[in-house]
Parts: C-alpha cells; sequence; structure tokens
C-alpha cells in the first residue's frame, strides 16, 4: 500500500492531493522551484524538495530531478496532478522504472492518446464518432472555419480559429511554434470548427479488474482563448438519451487503449445533438471539483485506490443537484485577456466550506493566501471557486454572491466577467456554447461591476480614510474628524484613478459636518482608517479601504474599486516617447515579425511575447514605419518597457 506519496505538481492541485492524503494517512512530499519557496503548497507537505531554477523548464518538468527528488524524500508514488509532465509517457515509465507506484494510467495508454492525430485514428476504429482531420496542405474555402491545433499537449496552446484562407498560413505556422516550445513538439493538423458548439466532457475510471465507470458529464463550453473558465455538471444540454450515448462512447474510448485511473474524454456537440471526440485528458481535470460535488466521490482518493489495486463497485454512484466552477484567473479581459503578476496583498471569498464534503454549499481550491507572489512563470489561475446547490439556478446565485463578496487586493482578476456571466440571462437559461463572449460582447462581460457612481463614491471614502489614518497617526489634534478646521479656509484635495477615469476630491470637515465638492446628497457617518460609512440619499453605505503600495482597494455592496493616487502635478519625462509600445505585462521575446525602417499597417504583428504559459500578440497600433526596435528574440521584459516605437509615414 501507498506510504508516502510526492506530487509533482504546484499549486492547488499539489494542496487538492495533499487534502486527500492526511484522510487517509498517506505521508506528502512536495516539490518547489524557486518562484515557489514561499508557496502555500510547500508548507502543506510533511516534506519538501527544491529544484533549482525559477523557469518549469528547468524544474517541474524535468523528469530526472521528480524521480530523484521522490527517492531522496523516501517516497514510494508519484502522483502528477496536471499540466506539466502529467500527460509524460516517458515520466510515467521513468517513475515505474524507479520502482515507484505511478498514479496513472499505462504509459502506453498515455502515448496514444497524447497524439490528437493518432487518437483519433484509434477512436474511429472503436467506434467513438471523430471529426475528420484536414491536412493545413489541402484546406479549401469549403473547410472553412476550421481550428489548427496542436497534435501533442492541451490547455489552449497552439490552437488558432482560422476564418479566411489568407489567415492560414500565419495561423500554422504560430501554433507549431507555441507547441514546439510548450511541448517539444510542433506537430499540428486541422478540423472543421463549430462555432457554436457544446463542450462536454465525461469523467471516467477504470479499476485493473476490468470495470470502467462513467461517473457523469461536464459541460465547459465558456472558455477564453479555448481554455476552460466556467466549468458544471450536470450539463444544462445534456437530456438522458444524449448522457447514455456519451457514456457509451466514453467508456469504449477507455476500453480501447485499456484504461485505468481517472481520465476525461472530451466531446464537441452540435446544437442537433450530434457529437465527436475531441482527446482524452489521461489524469485529473482541473474541474474534477464539480463532479465530486455531485457524486460524492473523493477522485484523487479513488485514483489511490486504484494504484493500490483496489475494485470499483459495479456501477457508480447517481448525481444529485448541481455544481458549478469558475476559474479566478490574475489577468484582465477587458484588455484581450492580459494576463497579470505581483504580490496578492488580500484574498477572502466569504462563506466557504473547509469541509469539503459532497453537499458542502461552496468550495475553495486555491494556490494562493494573501502575501502570494503571482509569478510570471506559471498558469495565471489564482483558484477555482465552486458551488454546489439542489438546482442550477441556486448554485449560479450562490457564486456569485460569493464572487462578487471577494476581497482580492493586489492583481487585476476576471472576477467582475466571472459575476456576470453567472447573472447573465442567457447563461441561467442554459444557453452556454463556445460562442458564449463573441455573441454577448465582451466589452459587456467584462465591465467592472462598480459602477462609476460606485466609483466616485469610493474615492470620497478612500479620501476620507487616508485623512483618518492620518490624523490617527499625528501626535496632536487626534480624535478630530480628518480634515477638521476651525477656520474654513483651502479643501482637502486628493486625486485618484480608475483605469482612465479620473477622481478629484475635494472636500471640508467642519462644524456642519462634510461638504465635499459635487457630493452635496453625501452625509459622513463615520469615517475611520479602514472603514467609511456615508449616507448617500439617506440610504447607508459602507466601504471598507486597505492601502498597499500606493493604492487603495475600496469594497462595498456595490461593487469592489481599485483607486491609483495621483500626483497634483505630473512629471512629462515620465511618458514614453510618442508612437512606443510598451509590454503590457512582463514576459519573454519569443518571436520578432519587424525591424527598424519597417512599414505597417494598424493590426500588423510586431512580436510576440510569452507569459504565464501563453504567447501574446504585440500589433501595430496604426499605418506608421517602425522607427526602433528595442528587445531581442529571448530577452525578458518587465511591464512597461518599451519593446518598439512606430511613427508617421514620411
Amino acid at each position: 500500500m501507498i506510504q508516502n506519496l510526492l506530487v509533482a505538481n504546484r499549486g492547488e492541485i499539489a494542496r487538492r492531493v495533499f487534502r486527500t492524503c492526511r484522510t487517509a494517512g498517506i505521508g506528502t512530499v512536495a516539490v518547489f522551484s524557486d518562484a515557489d519557496t514561499d508557496a502555500p503548497h510547500v508548507r502543506d507537505a510533511d516534506v519538501a524538495v527544491r529544484l533549482p531554477g525559477a523557469a518549469p523548464a528547468e524544474t517541474y518538468l524535468r523528469a530526472d530531478l521528480l524521480v530523484k527528488a521522490a527517492a531522496h524524500a523516501g517516497a514510494d508514488a508519484v502522483h502528477p496532478g496536471y499540466g506539466f509532465l502529467s500527460e509524460n509517457a516517458a515520466f510515467a515509465q521513468a517513475v515505474l522504472d524507479a520502482g515507484l507506484t505511478w498514479i496513472g494510467p499505462p504509459p502506453a495508454a498515455i502515448a496514444v492518446m497524447g497524439s490528437k492525430v493518432e487518437s483519433k485514428r484509434l477512436m474511429a476504429a472503436a467506434g467513438v464518432p471523430v471529426l475528420s482531420e484536414l491536412d493545413p496542405d489541402e484546406v479549401t474555402e469549403d473547410d472553412l472555419p476550421l481550428l489548427v491545433k496542436a497534435s501533442a499537449g492541451g490547455g489552449g496552446r497552439g490552437m488558432r480559429v482560422v476564418r479566411e484562407l489568407a489567415e492560414l498560413a500565419e495561423a500554422v505556422q504560430s501554433a507549431r511554434a507555441e507547441a514546439g516550445s510548450a511541448f517539444g513538439d510542433p506537430t499540428v493538423f486541422c478540423e472543421r470548427y463549430l462555432e457554436t458548439g457544446r463542450h462536454i466532457e465525461v469523467q471516467v475510471l477504470a479499476d485493473t479488474h476490468g470495470t470502467v465507470w462513467a461517473v457523469g458529464e461536464r459541460e465547459c463550453s465558456l472558455q477564453r482563448r479555448h481554455q476552460k473558465v466556467v466549468e458544471e455538471a450536470p450539463s444544462p444540454f445534456v437530456g438522458p438519451q444524449l448522457r447514455a450515448a456519451l457514456f457509451d462512447a466514453a467508456r469504449k474510448a477507455a476500453q480501447a487503449i485499456d484504461y485505468t485511473g481517472a481520465g476525461t474524454v472530451e466531446f464537441l456537440a452540435a446544437p442537433d445533438g450530434r457529437f465527436s471526440f475531441l482527446e482524452m485528458n489521461t489524469r485529473l481535470q482541473v474541474e474534477h471539483p464539480v463532479t465530486e460535488n455531485v457524486t460524492g466521490l473523493d477522485l484523487v482518493g479513488l485514483q489511490l485506490s486504484i494504484a493500490d489495486g483496489a475494485r470499483l463497485d459495479p456501477e457508480p454512484p447517481v448525481a444529485q443537484g448541481h455544481s458549478i466552477e469558475v476559474r479566478l484567473y490574475a489577468e484582465d479581459p477587458a484588455a484581450d485577456w492580459q494576463p497579470q503578476s505581483g504580490t496578492l496583498h488580500a484574498f477572502d471569498v466569504p462563506g466557504v466550506d473547509r469541509r469539503f464534503t459532497h453537499g458542502a454549499g461552496l468550495r475553495l481550491d486555491s494556490c494562493v493566501e494573501p502575501g502570494s507572489v503571482v509569478s510570471v512563470h506559471y498558469d495565471p489561475m489564482l483558484a477555482k471557486v465552486i458551488s454546489w446547490a439542489p438546482t442550477r439556478t441556486e448554485a449560479a446565485r450562490r457564486l456569485a454572491a460569493a464572487l462578487a463578496g471577494a476581497r482580492i487586493h493586489g492583481v487585476v482578476t476576471n472576477r467582475d466577467l466571472l459575476v456576470r456571466v453567472l447573472r447573465h440571462e442567457a447563461f441561467l437559461a442554459g444557453e452556454t456554447n463556445t460562442a458564449f463572449f463573441d455573441r454577448h460582447g465582451l466589452d459587456t462581460l467584462a465591465r467592472p461591476l462598480a459602477t462609476m457612481d460606485t466609483q466616485r463614491l469610493s474615492a470620497l471614502a478612500a479620501a476620507l480614510a487616508d485623512a483618518a489614518a492620518n490624523r490617527e497617526s499625528a501626535t496632536v489634534l487626534r480624535g478630530l474628524p480628518g480634515g477638521w478646521r476651525n477656520v474654513r479656509s483651502t479643501p482637502q484635495r486628493k486625486s485618484f484613478s480608475v483605469g482612465e477615469n479620473r477622481y478629484e476630491v475635494a472636500y471640508f470637515l467642519a462644524r456642519g459636518g462634510l461638504r465635499a465638492e459635487g457630493y452635496e446628497d453625501v452625509t459622513l457617518v463615520s469615517a475611520e482608517p479602514e472603514r467609511v460609512v456615508l449616507d448617500v440619499s439617506g440610504i447607508r453605505r459602507t466601504f471598507t479601504v486597505r492601502r498597499w503600495s500606493g493604492k487603495s482597494y475600496v469594497d462595498s455592496a456595490s461593487g469592489s474599486v481599485t483607486l491609483a493616487a495621483q500626483p497634483r502635478f505630473a512629471d512629462p519625462d515620465a511618458a514614453p516617447a510618442a508612437g512606443s509600445l510598451v509590454a503590457p505585462m512582463p514576459g519573454t521575446v519569443v518571436r520578432l515579425a519587424v525591424a527598424a525602417g519597417d512599414v505597417v499597417a494598424a493590426g500588423d504583428p510586431l512580436l510576440w511575447l510569452e507569459a504565464m504559459k501563453m504567447e501574446h500578440r504585440i500589433s501595430a497600433p496604426a499605418d506608421g514605419v517602425v522607427t526602433a526596435v528595442g528587445v531581442e528574440v529571448g530577452q525578458q521584459v518587465e511591464v512597461g518597457a518599451v519593446l518598439a516605437v512606430v511613427g508617421e509615414r514620411a
């Protein structure tokens, strides 16, 4: 039996596996890169082994170091988690060759499903419906739109949608470069792209005695950049007849490769209910908690039991209720989903049930805590927030309320977008195909929950809280309201910005109370350094205020607002030269498309940055001439670094 287990991964999946191990009485070993020295998953384990370096290629993708760490720490089993080497057949074989127990399917099953091209051929032979493969060199107008896909790997990397033949060559080149960088295999293929498909997947479990479970389906259609954002179980699209067909196809897929352990068979379903095999993930899925919530199963526990030789019951439990999971990312959806990095000063989701049991109303699987540094080296997912309720509508409402009330300070996240999605009438009606963001408008869905009026009031609250903090720390006149003057003179002034919006706050605090320019309907009830209560037209509103690194984070029932303090007088020399394109995120320059002197049109690619496991294209903002390129391939850049300059044509 397994006594001591190493998780060859990081973040929330490592913490998730450790949680089950603690319950089962199994010892735990963490591995960590230099960037993860103080990460929560390191503290959660009994012992931890350092992997020198920060980049994944130096650490979590080094099979030799991981096997050596397991032996050095006395582990007798290895759980790969998901991502990194979790679907690497050579790593699985190396673990077995070292005499350790591999928590996953046989290496041969991983290998055959690791190639999307080969796996589709095998599935077709097993009677599983598949989409026909298209050769990039033989594509015609009649084949459009199509999807260019990497044969190896997943997670949205090496995938491009093509709607015009003229775009195909660039899409293939870009997909090959990204796939080669991410998976070491640049092979790509094409298949027809279904604009309004449903991404439906079936959780399977198979023991070593011939029993194969189709545990239940999940819908994962809401995606950005072909990566999942919202997942749920069961799917609102799937009825009893379609469910039976999906389960039958998933079992056939597992049986065709003698699968054991936990895995997921993914399908694309058309509006008429016809479906086709996409791929099989030979590992635990990110979204496995929704299946656990509706079935009461511990999928990690079952992985361990199967690896120990246990038998599954003849049939899995019947699903009950509804569960929805959202992925909370450090990214800015309004800025083309740009990933964010930095220090997370506050992170609190109200109402979380720490038991992680079936029927728990709200579950949090997180890799961060207050003080965590969001690194550029890894995926930008901070946490998964998962709800369960007897009905889908209740689950969505519960999850939206928890997210809206969460305090997340320090980095921009997709929280407001997730709340808007969960409250959207189309989502609540179950209309959740892969075109959701395009159909309903990302500009609308990515709008802040806090209106401009809430931002305006939050700016006043931040100014009053600042004054209260200053007054509390003063050595004289302590106890008087901040900004108080015995003789009225000039008002106190504060200036804040929220994105492109700027708020000037000018106020007096005198015997008659608060007098603020533009806030005639507002009366001050109380002002403390971290809590301000305002009466707005007869309605009391409470604002909590925290300050970190020159920014004020104001939370209220009307939304969260991040206010950047603005200087009274801007330094003109601090602004970059006209036409400068600056790095929107820290990253590594992976490709250059232009050189100084090149003529470009608006939207033309200039270069590509790689950050947080994705490539990001930097495009020309207008027609012009490239007057300078300030970076080279392989160079690491920080936020705000000048990448290139585009000037007007002569």
